[in-house]
């Protein structure tokens, strides 16, 4: 069913579908904050492929690496996804928002924490594998060009394979953080002011995704 502007209207029989594309994921999604919190998850699973959305105010990391990799898929025949590799062995984040949105509909999902200037987001073993970042970066004593396999300061899983480029930096700032993954591991991730919420189009005062 479509309105008059053509677009699809989102009445009682999409919320079926919601059910099964979110309500199931919302869920997975707040254990998921939890267990990290909590160290619960092992640092590789097969990821969904569904793209996320992370931002922050302001990203200041101790130890730092980078390096390309491809992550598996669970789904049967799919193939790997290519992937940026970033590790921070120790980050704090200030005013952070996480976002996904339901495939093939309007409402999405958002975590937000960290809100309080003086009580930042924190997270230990930090391993993102993102397909897009934008922002303002300041690196400390960083090598450019470093043999993925050799890399050590962004955590014990932030290394690469044998001949693969890396980089690393003993310290890294980001500002005005936006970015796009498909994964994110921590060895904990303490979320203060947690608030996790289910987005509606124009109802709620928050927007829909973090940008």
């Amino acid at each position: 069913m479509k309105d008059a502007q053509g677009d699809p209207a989102y009445g009682r029989t999409n919320w079926r579908r919601f059910a099964v594309a979110v309500a199931v994921p919302t869920a997975a999604a707040g254990a998921l904050v939890f267990g990290l919190a909590n160290g619960a998850f092992a640092a590789s699973f097969a990821i969904s492929g569904q793209p996320f959305k992370i931002s922050a105010d302001r990203l200041d990391g101790t130890g730092f690496a980078q390096y390309g990799g491809q992550l598996e898929t669970a789904k049967s025949g799919d193939q790997d996804v290519p992937v940026a590799m970033s590790g921070i062995a120790s980050a704090k984040l200030y005013n952070l928002c996480q976002s996904v949105r339901a495939p093939g509909s309007p409402i999405s999902l958002t975590i937000r924490a960290g809100r309080d200037a003086n009580a930042p987001a924190k997270a230990t073993n930090l391993l993102i594998g993102m397909s897009e970042l934008n922002g303002n970066a300041e690196f400390t004593n960083i090598n450019i060009g470093q043999d993925a396999s050799t890399l050590g300061q962004g955590g014990p899983e932030a290394k690469g394979p044998l001949g693969a480029f890396g980089q690393e930096a003993s310290r890294v700032v980001i500002t005005d953080l936006k970015q796009t993954a498909v994964s994110t591991t921590a060895g904990t991730f303490t979320l203060t002011g947690l608030n996790l919420k289910i987005n509606f189009p124009g109802k709620d005062g928050n927007p829909p995704e973090c940008f």
